[in-house]
């Protein structure tokens, strides 16, 4: 399976999801299909069914963060020499050439992306064009809703 990038922050996150999921909400959904269950007749008892399905979602959920986090290729933006490029996990401002409109975003993992946090997914169209540019280049993006050009500001890292 390839690697997908994830930001250590990202990685933080995806593990305390995990640990909440495995030493939390996996006991408490055993704890209530124990106590369904003790009420007897189980064809219809709602709390089990209800019990049943968290679990499933909680498992299901446990696989998907292992395997996220075991296919994971952590980047520290702070161990990289991009020499002022554009890179995963750097942080870049960004001007609208046509409406002079200014942008923060951080290049994240596709886990990690928020738009409303200023994070943007490494395999989203306006990360794909900033990769590898300079602050004062401008940035060509081909997004659905039309191409737009955005001037390179400021490239931080960490």
């Amino acid at each position: 399976m390839n690697k997908v990038p994830l930001t250590v922050i990202g990685a933080e996150k995806l593990r305390a999801e995990l640990h909440n999921l495995k030493h939390v909400q996996r006991p408490l959904v055993i704890q209530a299909i124990s106590e369904a269950r003790a009420q007897g007749d189980l064809s219809e008892n709602a709390e089990y069914d209800a019990a049943k399905e968290r679990q499933s979602f909680i498992e299901g959920r446990i696989a998907e963060l292992e395997s996220k986090l075991g296919n994971a290729q952590i980047i520290d933006p702070n161990s990289l020499d991009p020499d002022g490029r554009c890179v995963f996990a750097s942080t870049v401002q960004l001007e609208d050439v046509e409406s002079g409109e200014v942008f923060t975003y951080q290049i994240v993992g596709d886990d990690e992306a928020d738009i409303k946090a200023g994070k943007i997914s490494i395999s989203s169209p306006i990360a794909r064009s900033l990769i590898g540019k300079f602050a004062g280049d401008v940035a060509e993006v081909n997004a659905p809703g039309g191409g737009r050009e955005y001037e390179i500001l400021d490239v931080r890292y960490g």
